[in-house]
């Protein structure tokens, strides 16, 4: 499966595609589907503490092929105005796994090792094990 290459080029810019010599690059479509899975904003759950819009899609309202509705993004915008604190560092693991439990579900990855570091002041680090594969984001919620 090949898809078009969806690169993170940070919290305030989102993300991107990328020319190359033949037009736009592709991957195998695991990096995209991973980069879209942690940095589109899934909506927040009944119990999330939300002031205002709970952001989401509206296609996640429509079922898939197998008739279940899969969310689509992470919770991790929630933890924008939180405090470096190892119990937000532990959310962002959760949210994380979260939005990439349907690789796991549909067959993609076998298993999914996420770890979320402080590696200075206002910094979210993930670091993010998929089968043989590794990703690192750094993220400034």
């Amino acid at each position: 499966m090949t898809d078009l290459l969806t690169r993170y080029l940070g919290w305030n810019q989102g993300c991107d595609w990328r020319l190359s010599t033949v037009g736009l690059e592709i991957d195998n479509g695991l990096d995209s589907a991973v980069t879209l899975s942690l940095f589109t904003d899934r909506r927040a759950e009944p119990g999330d503490n939300v002031p205002g819009d709970p952001r989401g899609w509206w296609g996640d309202a429509v079922p898939v092929k197998d008739e279940r509705v899969v969310p689509l993004g992470s919770r991790l915008w929630l933890l924008a105005r939180e405090k470096q604190l190892p119990s937000t560092l532990r959310r962002a693991e959760d949210y994380a796994r979260e939005a990439l439990q349907w690789l796991i579900d549909d067959g993609v990855a076998g298993s999914i090792i996420v770890a979320a570091s402080a590696p200075r002041t206002g910094m979210l680090q993930l670091d993010i094990r998929i089968d043989a594969r590794a990703y690192q984001f750094e993220v400034n919620p």
